[in-house]
């Protein structure tokens, strides 16, 4: 009996989720030519038609989404087995593929990233940069081991281990015409004086829970894609935001006149790691989390 090979796999699951033959292709770092001719042998080898096919579309079909679903499951099987066979040599050698948010790569990763080489040279990592639902996603199909993320986020079938604690700070401009900075009033802000990044972050909603944000007026209809975006507009003074304490010592705020205040209460953001339930890499992920979370404090009392 031919079967399908866990490349051929892994392509027709990266298709069942973009529904594009280029976008999976790209994501799956192979020519599109290569990538369609893997998609035509699985069909081969399976007797059956996972998709059909236009000139401008690709439309999964039904037992091509029930066979999608069954690949998931043998992707991850076979990540355990690889685990498995992971857990019997040196922890944190070999290759570790991570996911982590935008709005704690650029801070998190220049600090750690250095001793994280210098103690474990053996490791390879490889960094996948997204929002929080999708690196979640990729964790659950196989194509990440683990994840740094903020919390609290519902995330199902993983165990988290939280590393350290990041506050927010009141970002605005010292002549800002939306409050003052020094004695910050939350009533007196004017209605849509508030920016946050758009929905997707969760910074987003972290900021409204932590800042204790109830009064939905107060936040702007306009949003930012980014951090960066969300620092030009502040900025400008079109409002203030709320930013996590881990920009401060970055190039982020580097020639903008934002300045950052601290908030009269404890309002902050967990950073935690997160991998899937049951992994035999636990104690490997707890080791690395005890690192970086040892680097960062060291880097905090600077």
């Amino acid at each position: 009996m031919n079967l399908p090979t866990v490349k051929q796999l892994r392509y027709f699951v990266a298709l069942e989720s973009t529904e594009h033959f280029g976008k999976a292709a790209e994501a799956c770092f192979v020519s599109q030519s290569a990538f369609s001719t893997a998609i035509r042998e699985l069909e081969t080898t399976l007797e059956v038609q996972l998709v059909d096919r236009t000139n401008k579309n690709v439309t999964v079909t039904h037992i091509g989404r029930q066979i999608a679903s069954e690949a998931r499951r043998c992707l991850r099987d076979m990540e355990n087995l690889v685990e498995l066979a992971r857990s019997n040599q040196l922890p944190l050698t070999g290759e570790l593929r991570v996911g982590i948010i935008p709005t704690i790569a650029p801070f998190l990763l220049p600090k750690v990233l250095p001793p994280l080489r210098q103690k474990f040279q053996q490791l390879r990592l490889f960094l996948t940069e997204d929002i929080t639902q999708r690196v979640h996603e990729k964790l659950m199909n196989g194509e990440l081991d683990l994840i740094i993320i903020a919390l609290p986020y519902a995330l199902r079938n993983v165990e988290v281990h939280s590393l350290f604690q990041d506050r927010f700070l009141l970002a605005c401009r010292e002549d800002t015409q939306h409050t003052r900075p020094r004695r910050y009033i939350f009533d007196e802000l004017n209605p849509e004086s508030i920016l946050l990044l758009e929905d997707g972050h969760c910074l987003r909603d972290h900021a409204l829970s932590a800042c204790h944000l109830q009064d939905m007026d107060k936040v702007s209809r306009f949003t930012a894609s980014s951090l960066l975006t969300l620092v030009q507009m502040v900025d400008s003074d079109l409002g203030i935001s709320y930013l996590p304490e881990m920009v401060k010592d970055s190039t982020l705020l580097t020639g903008t006149n934002v300045k950052l205040w601290p908030l009269p209460d404890a309002n902050y953001r967990e950073i935690g790691l997160a991998w899937r339930r049951g992994s035999a890499r636990e104690a490997e992920f707890m080791q690395l989390g005890k690192f970086i979370r040892s680097v960062w404090e060291g880097v905090s009392s600077q």
